[in-house]
């Protein structure tokens, strides 16, 4: 199988899709999705990965970071990739891969574009018809987001709040809220494969400059405007549009 895209760019936000091996519902049990959040918050603690959203499903995860330039993001994944497989197979006695052979990043403008990336990652599950509403859904940002923990905490909301432009965390807590009610009610709850399987999405001066510094390969590919959507999409053959619940090749 092709290799996905998975290059980092200091500064930038990196929307970050894994699937578990042959498209298996592999983290089925919410014991298996707990311990994969558990090292979630291992690799925050370990590297200072700095994390914006997340959510795990029953055969892959949605992981929304940004890149401080320390190499933290490959190094997080390799943690917490390494030690769910393996926790999985010994307790299962299986042999084999648990994830498929690599992940795929997708650069992320921050700002309104950010916004619809954090709420189309929230209504994953919503789209698959398993929950109602992401607050059904217990492995996932949405309730962390709404309702911070007082410990093992893992998403970083000053991080946060920086990259969406606002200034406390009630105004977080209800512009959330508000942008995940709206996305229910229309067709933002919508299957959009831009955002697991572009090289980049934003506007379209931020996808060109991020196709320009991602180099050789990148700017092979034309930078595509739908809207006020821009993304350039990684080579066709490169990656399939698998996160999702149900699988269909890339158009």
């Amino acid at each position: 199988m092709p290799r996905a895209h998975r290059h980092f760019l200091p500064s930038h936000i990196w929307h970050i899709t894994h699937r578990c091996h042959k498209q298996e519902f592999l983290l089925k049990f919410a014991r298996d999705r707990r311990h994969w959040r558990y090292w979630l918050y291992q690799a925050r603690r370990r590297y200072g990965l700095c994390v914006l959203n997340y959510i795990v499903t029953s055969n892959h995860i949605h992981l929304l970071v940004r890149d401080q330039g320390r190499s933290e993001i490959p190094r997080a994944m390799q943690l917490i990739a390494g030690r769910v497989g393996q926790a999985f197979n010994q307790r299962k006695g299986r042999k084999g891969a648990f994830w498929e052979d690599r992940y795929h990043a997708t650069a992320v403008e921050a700002g309104g574009h950010l916004a619809r990336c954090l709420v189309y990652i929230d209504l994953n599950m919503v789209r698959a018809g398993v929950v109602s509403h992401p607050a059904q859904w217990e492995i996932s940002g949405y309730g962390e987001i709404q309702s911070p923990p007082d410990r093992y905490r893992v998403i970083d909301q000053a991080a946060l709040l920086e990259a969406l432009g606002m200034c406390s965390s009630q105004d977080l807590k209800d512009a959330h809220r508000v942008w995940v009610e709206d996305a229910l009610q229309s067709e933002g709850r919508g299957r959009d494969d831009r955002w697991t399987t572009a090289l980049a999405v934003g506007s379209e001066s931020f996808v060109e400059r991020v196709r320009q510094e991602l180099g050789v390969g990148a700017r092979k590919r034309r930078v595509e405007v739908v809207g006020d959507l821009a993304f350039v999409r990684e080579a066709p053959a490169a990656y399939t549009s698998q996160m999702d619940w149900k699988i269909t090749p890339i158009r």
